[in-house]
């Protein structure tokens, strides 16, 4: 059973989970926008997986007698100044994210909840993921600048696919 603190702070963190999806999903319309289609299907599957991680906090929230309070969601950014800038802007995002379950580890500590303190970890791994791949496309966007291999890593990008972890 979940402290009520507990509960609160998954569920603003359900909240921060919906946010990024529509964040990543602002980002697919503005590479859209760019002609870039492979960095909007990255994002799309962007999208899909921070969905995916609010609707397991969702169902954990459920499962343990607590309550879900879905809140109002803040319009996310719609502009940046370059596909780098983009990506960057999205490592900063999933840094915070990281920062927020590791506090959400912590609280879950203090609370003695050690059923939730075990579910989080899989966030935290998933969280040096995130920032991984992240990291990765800023690196390779720093390293083809703007010219043709722009499009050469879009067409990349554009292969990838979100396929939901098995053992969710």
């Amino acid at each position: 059973m979940l402290t009520k603190k507990m509960e609160e702070a998954i569920n603003e963190q359900i909240k921060w989970e919906f946010y990024s999806s529509y964040l990543y999903l602002s980002m697919s319309a503005y590479f859209q926008g760019l002609g870039l289609p492979g960095f909007a299907t990255w994002m799309e599957a962007q999208y899909q997986e921070e969905v995916f991680h609010a609707m397991k906090m969702f169902k954990y929230v459920n499962d343990q007698g607590g309550r879900v309070k879905l809140q109002a969601i803040d319009q996310p950014e719609q502009e940046w100044k370059s596909p780098l800038d983009c990506m960057e802007f999205s490592l900063n995002h999933e840094r915070l994210v990281t920062k927020r379950i590791n506090d959400l580890a912590s609280l879950a500590q203090e609370e003695k909840d050690h059923a939730t303190f075990i579910f989080l970890q899989w966030f935290i791994s998933e969280q040096v993921e995130e920032e991984d791949t992240f990291g990765d496309v800023v690196s390779k966007l720093k390293l083809v600048g703007d010219g043709g291999g722009l499009f050469m890593l879009d067409r990349d990008l554009g292969t990838r696919v979100f396929t939901p972890p098995t053992k969710a």
